[in-house]
C-alpha cells in the first residue's frame, strides 16, 4: 500500500475566464452536471488513497469550506421529507475525507500557492491536483503517478499530447525514455527540461503539464529560492526544471506519466460546456433523454 496520503489542491485562483458568475461564486463551485468541479477532484484523489487533503484558498472561497462541512439544517430538512437519497449526495462531500484549508494570501502564481503547504506536508511525499483537470474515473492516473514516484524517487509530473498550437496554454516537457515502472498502464519518460508556455514555433515538444503532480518534499527549498518568472509569479514548472538537474540524493529527478485517457478542462469555457454534456450523457439517469435531445436539436 502506498505511504503517500497527503494532496494539495490550490484554489485561490479568480476565474476571471468565466466572469461574472465567478464574481461571487468560486470557479471551482460551478457545477458539472450537479456535482462542484472541486468535488470531482477530490474525489480522485480519494479513490488514489490520499484523504488528507489541504485546499490552499484565497478570499471569497467561503462556499467551497462549507461544501466540505456539514450543513445540519439542510438535513434535518431532506429528513423531514424522507429524502434519502439527497441526503447521502449531500452527506457524501462532508464525509469524503480530511480537508483542511489554509490562506494563501496574494495570488503569486502557482509554486507560491504549492510553498504554503510546507508546514502541512512537512517532510513527506504528496500530490498536487489543479481543479480546472478532471480526469475520467475510467483511466485512473493518480495511482500511476504514486507508483512511478515510490519507484523511482524524485518527483512526477503528468504530461500528455496536446496540438502544437495549444502547448503556450501549457508547460512543455523535454524528455528522454526511462525504465518502465511495474504493475503501471501509462508510459514514462524522464524530464530533463521544463519550459512555462512558450510559443509553438518555440516549444521543445508537444508533451504537455498537465494538473496533476507528485512531488518530493525538496520542492519547497527550491520554490523557495525561485524567481517570478511567466507573468511575474512563481512558477511550479520553473521549481520543477531546477529538480530535473538536481542528484537523486537531494530529492532531484523529475520523470513524466504520459497520461492518454479522458480528461475534462473545466477552466475554459467551451471545454467546460463539453465535460458538462460528456458528463451527463455517461449518467443513467440523464444520459437516453439527453441523447435523444441532442439528436432532434442537431437535426433542427
Amino acid at each position: 500500500m502506498s505511504q503517500i496520503r497527503k494532496v494539495v489542491i490550490p484554489v485561490a485562483g479568480l476565474g476571471t475566464r468565466f466572469l461574472p458568475a465567478t464574481k461571487a461564486v468560486p470557479k471551482e463551485m460551478l457545477p458539472v452536471v450537479d456535482t462542484p468541479a472541486i468535488q470531482y477532484v477530490v474525489e480522485e484523489a480519494v479513490a488514489a488513497g490520499l484523504t488528507d487533503v489541504l485546499m490552499i484558498t484565497g478570499r471569497n472561497k467561503g462556499a467551497i469550506e462549507d461544501h466540505f462541512d456539514d450543513v445540519a439544517e439542510l438535513t434535518a430538512a431532506l429528513e423531514a421529507k424522507g429524502d434519502a437519497d439527497r441526503i447521502a449526495r449531500v452527506r457524501r462531500s462532508t464525509e469524503l475525507a480530511d480537508v483542511h484549508f489554509v490562506r494563501q494570501g496574494a495570488p503569486l502564481g502557482l509554486g507560491h500557492a504549492v510553498g504554503r503547504a510546507r508546514e502541512h506536508v512537512g517532510g513527506e511525499a504528496f500530490a498536487v491536483q489543479l481543479g480546472d483537470d478532471l480526469i475520467d474515473s475510467a483511466n485512473p492516473l493518480l495511482p500511476d503517478m504514486i507508483a512511478t514516484q515510490e519507484h523511482l524517487g524524485g518527483s512526477v509530473i503528468a504530461l500528455m499530447e496536446v496540438p502544437r498550437e495549444q502547448i503556450s496554454l501549457y508547460g512543455s516537457a523535454v524528455v528522454e525514455p526511462a525504465d518502465l515502472v511495474p504493475g503501471t498502464t501509462f508510459p514514462v519518460h524522464r524530464v530533463t527540461g521544463l519550459v512555462e508556455k512558450p510559443a509553438p514555433e518555440e516549444a521543445p515538444s508537444t508533451l504537455a503539464a498537465i494538473g496533476r503532480y507528485v512531488l518530493h518534499p525538496a520542492v519547497f527549498d527550491v520554490l523557495d529560492r525561485t524567481a517570478p518568472g511567466h507573468g511575474g509569479e512563481i512558477q511550479l514548472t520553473d521549481a520543477l526544471a531546477t529538480l530535473a538537474g538536481m542528484p537523486a540524493s537531494e530529492g532531484g529527478g523529475v520523470h513524466g506519466v504520459v497520461f492518454s485517457g479522458k480528461r475534462y478542462d473545466t477552466g475554459d469555457r467551451l471545454d467546460y460546456l463539453k465535460a458538462v454534456v460528456q458528463l451527463a450523457l455517461e449518467r443513467p439517469d440523464l444520459g437516453p433523454p439527453l441523447r435523444e435531445w441532442l439528436a432532434e436539436h442537431l437535426a433542427e
